[in-house]
């Protein structure tokens, strides 16, 4: 079983076609990337697979289940970590980490909560207010938030934008670890960034998706020098 399965997904918004019929599978475990330029249709293709707005035709399974008659029970076993950090400033780390417990009503929250510190290395920072953080621990507090409630499938999106080397480095490292536990759908600019963790890579362009495959094998296909060069040749449509 995929984790995450789509036929023929699209999205349409009046005249304009922003996903135009996806066909798309997602290994269980898998790390995935979702990359395009601006206007691609990947940040409308992933609000989909997320359950946040539904296709215009065609169907998504997520674990089997099909987003239109389950989706109650599919929110339940994903979550996103938004590109904007989703903390509340005025709490302290430890207080965010409790709030969304409550609010996913954590049967075990303390220990899921210390579980979650140790993984992120988050003790020094519990009793600071959010906003004070920098913006790497910022980040890592956000991701923390969308593990409270043990999703099956998490979407990453642009998880490390803005920050430094050394912290998009540190938030790798915990990504990595991530790694075969739980699916994870990642978008991201940095093509470093998909190039180190994915395990395959799909490129979007105009709504479509153009290639699925590791960045080896499109830096072969594309016959390139180097995984950055394979993306513009694909997502411009100067490949192959």
């Amino acid at each position: 079983m995929y984790a995450i399965e789509t036929d023929n997904l699209i999205k349409k918004y009046k005249d304009n076609i922003a996903v135009n019929g996806i066909n798309l599978k997602i290994k269980q475990g898998e790390l995935f990337a979702l990359l395009g330029t601006n206007g691609a249709g990947k940040t409308t293709t992933i609000k989909m697979l997320s359950s946040l707005i539904l296709p215009s035709l065609g169907t998504i399974k997520i674990n089997g289940l099909d987003i239109f008659s389950n989706s109650q029970t599919i929110k339940q076993i994903l979550n996103v970590s938004p590109q904007e950090t989703a903390i509340a400033p005025n709490l302290t780390v430890k207080e965010n980490l409790e709030f969304m417990a409550g609010v996913y009503q954590i049967k075990y929250k303390n220990e899921k909560i210390e579980e979650l510190v140790n993984v992120f290395n988050l003790t020094e920072m519990l009793g600071q207010k959010a906003k004070v953080l920098s913006g790497g621990w910022q980040r890592k507090v956000s991701i923390a938030i969308s593990l409270i409630n043990d999703p099956q499938i998490l979407f990453l999106d642009e998880p490390t934008l803005g920050l430094d080397v050394i912290a998009r480095r540190e938030l790798w490292k915990i990504i990595e670890k991530l790694k075969g536990k739980i699916t994870i759908v990642l978008t991201t600019h940095y093509m470093e960034e998909a190039e180190k963790l994915s395990d395959r890579i799909g490129i979007m362009s105009k709504g479509n998706l153009v290639a699925v495959a590791t960045a080896d094998e499109l830096i072969r296909q594309c016959d390139a020098k180097n995984f950055e060069d394979a993306f513009v040749k694909i997502a411009t449509g100067d490949e192959l």
